[in-house]
């Protein structure tokens, strides 16, 4: 047997309809949509509570967008911020700032006005496009800042933009939801509204982006300090954007769900671009809603699903879910956590659907690794896609390990990105040369089984995965650290049986706030003051944090004492 054998033997499972790599188009972001717009003008690109979006709509609403942003002086590059929920104009942005040549920063709209402020600064945004609920938010984060790094321009949009006057009974959200959706606050000063930007009918210039130019600032944490920018380029998304319709048996007569956050990589890559490439159908979801989505599967005849696994335990735990209509689904895959294997194999046995899960990061445009439709494993992470070379090996030492060690899983690939944004020396640290490639560190730790199917262990880096969300404790920390009462925190995972791990705050208490501050104090303090995925559903005083000898914090055994418990 080969070398090659050994370390890669999920070639001899590879399916016949597979290519092993793929022909990308050479093209921008932007032609996948001109190619479908012109290709399928009349059909239904997006549908939001009903009302189509068509694709011809679809383009010309984008460039009438891009054309606005090129009067307002956004050029080549420039950075735009999307913050928003998922929703028709999501999508159209998207596009308008690539027609424009432009970048996009997609922003988690859970974000508080304490933690939007970075992503105006650190990537130099021009403009940021939101709607009418968060644009509070942007204009409190950007009146801090000094003069000289505020917006140029704030573009806002409704929900009721895009929404029926009347919705039928069947598409319709809980009544909270719509009194959310339907809401109107005031403009912030100096905004401007998405109709009027729109109505002013400005042509773009020339669209001029190449492959190899920057598309996509998505933002991750780690470990220290402020989110960083991940740079990808339209050819490192092309790769999954294409390959996601490839692998998954995609095409215009798919019908997908779109409720896995926009903002996300993976919603990004598959319900914004993917969707457009392939010509398909998305019906989309602001937010998870198990009742309503058990009813559009039904009604729309959807067939492809991405989501996170707490959506299908959520949707198990319907009253109603045996009345669920799901025998038009053919497709239903995900990742961000685990999908237990009580769950899958109730939704294989009930429902005659297999889960197949994927893996990947913001680092890597969402998946590097996926489970084949026709051939899954549970609670894995599959194999390396097209064109990727994936290996296990020794986080100290960078020595490939045998099938079956544990170790940590590496990649390089296509759809690998091209660094942090302004960090040289952690993009070094986030890559390891192994027989003359550069691979990407993922910081997970796993093992490759005898056909080449990869399982993650454990990982490396200190965070939480809580239904999906990465929640990174140094980045909570130094939110907590804002709040008057708290002296000392530190954030460590436990255990939860819905969301697999939730936040837990170890708080060491200012002299002044010991015996007047509660647990749900902090709780209530942090629900003001970050994303709500972060915030600790459990806070713990101590009287003092254990501490080396160069005074860091043992994290370690906080974490070590909370697994015992």
């Amino acid at each position: 047997m080969t070398a090659n054998a050994l370390t890669r033997p999920h070639h001899a499972i590879w399916p016949r309809r597979l290519p092993r790599a793929l022909v990308l188009p050479e093209t921008s972001l932007w032609f996948n949509l001109e190619v479908a717009a012109t290709r399928y003008p009349s059909k239904t690109a997006y549908l939001f509570f009903g009302r189509p979006l068509r694709f011809d709509e679809l383009k010309s609403q984008a460039e009438a967008l891009a054309g606005w942003l090129q009067a307002r002086g956004v050029a080549k590059g420039d950075r735009v911020a999307i913050f928003m929920q998922n929703c028709p104009q999501y999508v159209v942005a998207v596009q308008a700032v690539l027609r424009a040549d432009a970048v996009v920063v997609p922003v988690n709209p859970m974000n508080k006005a304490d933690e939007f402020g970075h992503y105006i600064t650190d990537p130099g945004t021009k403009v940021v496009i939101t709607t009418g609920d968060l644009a509070g938010i942007v204009a409190e984060a950007d009146g801090r800042l000094p003069e000289a790094q505020r917006l140029k321009h704030l573009l806002v949009t409704r929900f009721t933009d895009a929404m029926p006057a009347e919705i039928d009974p069947a598409e319709a959200p809980a009544d909270a939801v719509l009194q959310w959706l339907r809401a109107d606050p005031p403009l912030p000063a100096g905004a401007t509204r998405w109709t009027d930007a729109i109505a002013e009918g400005h042509l773009p210039a020339p669209h001029t982006a190449q492959p190899d130019d920057m598309a996509l600032l998505p933002y991750t944490s780690g470990t220290t300090g402020l989110p960083k920018g991940c740079i990808h380029t339209h050819r490192t998304l092309m790769h999954n954007v294409i390959g996601g319709g490839v692998w998954g048996h995609g095409g215009p007569e798919v019908v997908a769900l779109g409720v896995v956050p926009m903002f996300h990589i993976t919603g990004f890559v598959y319900s914004v671009l993917g969707s457009v490439a392939a010509g398909s159908t998305t019906v989309i979801l602001p937010r998870w809603d198990r009742e309503l989505a058990g009813r559009l599967i039904a009604r729309h005849g959807v067939s492809h699903w991405t989501c996170i696994p707490t959506m299908i335990i959520d949707l198990f735990g319907s009253p109603n879910y045996a009345g669920f209509d799901l025998s038009s689904l053919r497709y239903l895959s995900g990742g961000g956590a685990a999908m237990p294997q009580a769950v899958a194999e109730r939704l294989q046995k009930e429902f005659g659907i297999t889960f197949a899960e994927g893996y990947g990061l913001t680092e890597t445009a969402a998946p590097t690794h996926a489970n084949l439709p026709e051939r899954a494993k549970l609670q894995c992470l599959g194999i390396p896609i097209f064109g990727t070379d994936s290996r296990i090996i020794d986080p100290d030492t960078g020595r490939e390990l045998p099938i079956g060690e544990t170790g940590e899983i590496v990649s390089h690939g296509p759809m690998v990105f091209k660094g942090y944004w302004g960090h040289p020396d952690a993009t070094r640290a986030a890559f390891i040369e192994i027989d003359g490639k550069p691979f990407f560190r993922t910081g997970d730790l796993g093992r490759m089984d005898d056909e080449g199917y990869f399982f993650i262990t454990d990982r490396l880096k200190r965070m939480i995965n809580a239904s999906g969300f990465k929640v990174w404790p140094s980045e909570v920390e130094l939110l907590l650290f804002k709040c008057p009462a708290v002296q000392e925190a530190c954030i460590i995972a436990s255990r939860d049986a819905y969301r697999g791990e939730t936040v837990k705050a170890v708080v060491v208490l200012r002299a002044e706030a010991r015996g007047k501050t509660t647990p749900e104090d902090i709780i209530a303090w942090a629900r003001e003051h970050m994303a709500a995925y972060k915030v600790p559903k459990l806070v713990e005083f101590a009287d003092a944090l254990p501490k080396s000898g160069s005074g860091k914090v043992m994290w370690r055994l906080l974490q070590e004492k909370e697994a015992s418990t």
